[in-house]
């Protein structure tokens, strides 16, 4: 008894720390979202033998059962304004489980301008002569226009108002009214409420209108209404005596939809017994049935590659080369993880080498000063205070250096910044920074 009641607190304890979550079949990388629902209450580690699942827990929001990954940026939303400066935005998702690698930004912003001007609005000319009116019997309309062009709007703008005017205008004479039909009135009832197949029976029915919509004057005389009173069709949308569907026995379970991870068992029925027939109602329900299954076997897991580590300091075995006109070479890595179960391996190799000189701290001679970059993010991404920067940079003088280094002819890399003087710039030797603040940025939520 001491036995099974220690299991049982055991069994309670492992329980209450799994974590329970609702598992699907798919997760969507573009979209972050789940679908192919495969069953409530399953245990993450169950949903998980397989790392293209997904599952929902207590948060509310989709999950990868892969390792963590960044998605791809979204597309740059629209510009916060229409016309002059002002900034739009982007923003990725963090998927999968653990943390993600490196920069851990979720939002970036920057400038733009659709429109280098706002619409300015015209002014209408006086209004033009009243037409002649639209009737020649009893009352009708008239109308007078004015133009948008005293002056004309600006950048898009338009006027305020409209460029036509109504007035109702009365000849003083009578006219004369013809007659009309009223609308049909609703069809009678069937004489029947189906069709028999044998020997064949079709029900009719009859509807009637009026020459009342209007009735024609006497004076001066109004044209009678022409046609027909009454009007009788066949009922032949009626259906035949029906026969409503029965569904058949479930047929047995088939197997696990999967063979790793969790899937489904299907069972199956038709709508035979009776078929239904001269519409009659269907069987009401699904022609199939699913089960969770649980193949508690671990699906194959692809390895992902790490990040680069950084370059490995430019050196050459044997000689010094710092400041030198002496290629070098340096090294990065990286490390293929999560690979298990059969999965495939990273594709492509886990080192990069490439030929080098040693410029960190070298003192050199200014060649020129470069033009100036690309405006860079909005920093902070929301809020007042966001600013832009650009920069120009003391070129250093690099005629000296051959291109090529090594017995490969390999095009060399200029490791490090060296210490460089250019003519003065506005009062800048070696670099020249600019800062503008973006216009109309959204508030932090």
């Amino acid at each position: 008894m001491l036995f099974l009641a220690v299991w049982s607190i055991l069994l309670a304890a492992q329980q209450s720390w799994a974590q329970i979550v609702t598992c699907y079949s798919s997760f969507d990388k573009r979209t972050g979202e789940c679908s192919g629902l495969l069953g409530d209450g399953v245990d993450q580690d169950d949903c998980c033998l397989n790392q293209a699942y997904g599952f929902i827990n207590d948060s509310g929001a989709c999950q990868s059962c892969g390792p963590a990954t960044w998605s791809e940026w979204s597309s740059w939303g629209a510009c916060t304004v229409t016309c002059l400066e002002g900034v739009k935005q982007r923003r990725r998702r963090c998927d999968g489980v653990g943390e993600c690698p490196g920069n851990s930004a979720v939002l970036e912003t920057k400038s733009c301008s659709d429109q280098d001007c706002c619409p300015g609005s015209g002014g209408w000319t006086d209004w033009g002569s009243w037409q002649p009116c639209s009737v020649t019997c009893k009352s009708g309309t008239k109308v007078r226009r004015r133009s948008c062009t005293a002056p004309p709007p600006s950048c898009g703008g338009s006027c305020y108002g409209t460029d036509t005017e109504t007035a109702s205008c009365d000849t003083f004479q009578e006219c004369p009214i013809h007659g009309g039909w009223s609308a049909w009135g609703a069809w009678g009832k069937c004489s029947g409420s189906c069709i028999w197949e044998q020997p064949r029976f079709v029900p009719t029915r009859t509807r009637i209108r009026t020459c009342t919509n209007p009735a024609p004057s006497l004076s001066p005389p109004g044209r009678p209404c022409g046609g027909q009173t009454e009007e009788q069709e066949d009922c032949s949308s009626l259906p035949f005596c029906p026969v409503d569907g029965g569904w058949s026995q479930w047929s047995p379970s088939g197997s696990c939809s999967v063979t790793c991870g969790l899937g489904l068992r299907q069972m199956t029925r038709q709508c035979n017994s009776p078929a239904p027939k001269h519409n009659g109602r269907p069987c009401v329900g699904s022609t199939t049935s699913n089960a969770l299954c649980n193949t508690a076997t671990h699906c194959p897991a692809d390895g992902q590659w790490s990040e680069w580590t950084e370059w490995t300091l430019c050196s050459r075995a044997g000689r010094k080369i710092d400041c030198k006109r002496t290629g070098g070479t340096q090294r990065r890595t990286r490390v293929c993880k999560g690979q298990a179960f059969g999965g495939n391996p990273c594709p492509e190799d886990y080192s990069e080498s490439r030929a080098c000189y040693y410029l960190k701290d070298c003192i050199m001679k200014g060649k020129e000063w470069s033009e100036w970059s690309d405006w860079g993010l909005c920093e902070p991404s929301c809020g007042p205070d966001s600013q832009k920067a650009r920069s120009r940079n003391c070129k250093p003088d690099l005629t000296e250096y051959s291109t090529e280094v090594g017995i490969h002819d390999a095009e060399a890399f200029f490791w490090g910044t060296p210490r460089v003087n250019c003519p003065e710039l506005e009062g800048q030797r070696r670099k020249l920074e600019q800062k503008e603040p973006c216009l109309n940025v959204p508030e932090c939520t």
